[in-house]
């Protein structure tokens, strides 16, 4: 397993889907947590559906792991629609797109993953449609090109996006409704997981659903990940119960601490105050240090890092907080700063490997 695809990755595996799939809320009355946007959702679709016409075009923006591709979903069931299900990347041609939007019914919902993704042809194409229901198909080539205007049935994009600045603005102003999903508070992932473990028949006590809520970086795919990983340990080597000593003594064995931390991000940590002084040090040098790719520090490991206050993105580099070093069991230098009084980081500098 890479680590993209770790226990406390907050993106999917291809072999992970299935067992996500189970425990994924089928309404909104079972979505747990985000109330505002679930309020919001709410009034949106009963306001189409007593008006009879397809709700505006839906833009859900946020981490990976939040809820959105359920939310997805909850939509065309709310709706009593069907939908249909693709991804940025997948459309690589506006021939594509366009053979997706002429096959939808009338009301269907057109889910569309990392949108921020898509290419620009089929971009453009998905304008006219959002718009007017329409697509222009452009057959042959050169000056006997001929662009055939093709009826697309009313619909309702879902779009979902994890770089929600990526996407262009004349995109993103089609959208009538835009949402932002937060990171779960511990007492919502508690909820979750007393909700997971009664669909998949596992025995957990509160004990245990704190335990394992702790450790789950705010994220519900995490939570129930682990949860599914604490259930093999309690049925192997326990009882059978998710309790406390269970939860803790199988998350030892899968190496995931307290703070939720595994071994890719303590050895960010560890690399960053061991071998560098805390920092700064650029992207590629601490990649290189830990033997990973610069892109899956980044991605994987530097944003739950940033956010629990171990981590400082700098102009010069990155660079170890007071937090890390007790953390890892240090004492922190003089002259380093604390979790209580950082520097302001500049989290969208380009990192260089200066000294």
């Amino acid at each position: 397993m890479s680590e993209i695809d770790g226990l406390v990755s907050a993106y999917v595996s291809d072999a992970e889907r299935d067992a996500e799939a189970t425990v994924r809320p089928k309404r909104l009355a079972e979505f747990i947590a985000q109330d505002r946007v679930r309020d919001q959702l709410d009034l949106l679709l009963q306001g189409a559906m007593r008006r009879g016409s397809p709700p505006d075009h839906i833009l859900l923006s946020g981490p990976p792991g939040l809820g959105k591709t359920s939310l997805a979903n909850i939509v065309a069931a709310e709706l009593g629609a069907g939908i249909r299900v693709t991804s940025g990347p997948a459309i690589e041609r506006s021939g594509d797109l366009a053979a997706i939007l002429t096959s939808l019914a009338e009301g269907d919902v057109l889910f569309i993953d990392e949108i921020h993704r898509i290419a620009r042809p089929a971009e453009e194409l998905l304008y006219s449609a959002m718009e007017d229901f329409r697509v222009d198909v452009v057959v042959g080539k050169g000056p006997g090109a001929t662009a055939i205007p093709l009826d697309v049935e009313p619909f309702t994009l879902v779009g979902a996006t994890t770089r929600s600045g990526l996407l262009t603005g004349p995109m993103r102003d089609r959208f009538g409704f835009v949402a932002h999903l937060d990171f779960y508070a511990p007492a919502d992932l508690e909820t979750l997981l007393h909700r997971s473990a009664r669909i998949l028949g596992v025995p957990i006590t509160p004990e245990g659903a704190t335990e394992i809520a702790g450790r789950s970086r705010g994220t519900p795919r995490i939570a129930n990940r682990l949860l599914r990983r604490v259930r093999d340990y309690a049925e192997v080597r326990a009882d059978g119960v998710v309790d406390l000593d269970t939860a803790r003594a199988a998350l030892i064995v899968y190496d995931v601490d307290a703070l939720g931390l595994d071994r890719l991000d303590r050895a960010v940590l560890t690399a960053l105050v061991d071998s560098f002084r805390g920092g700064p040090v650029g992207l590629s040098t601490l990649a290189v240090a830990v033997g990973e790719q610069p892109d899956t520090v980044e991605e994987v490991c530097e944003p739950f890092l940033v956010r629990a206050g171990l981590l400082a993105r700098t102009p010069r580099g990155r660079v170890a907080t007071e937090g890390a070093w007790r953390h890892l069991g240090r004492t922190p230098p003089n002259g380093t700063f604390g979790m209580d009084s950082p520097p302001a980081p500049d989290l969208f500098s380009l990192d260089t490997d200066q000294p």
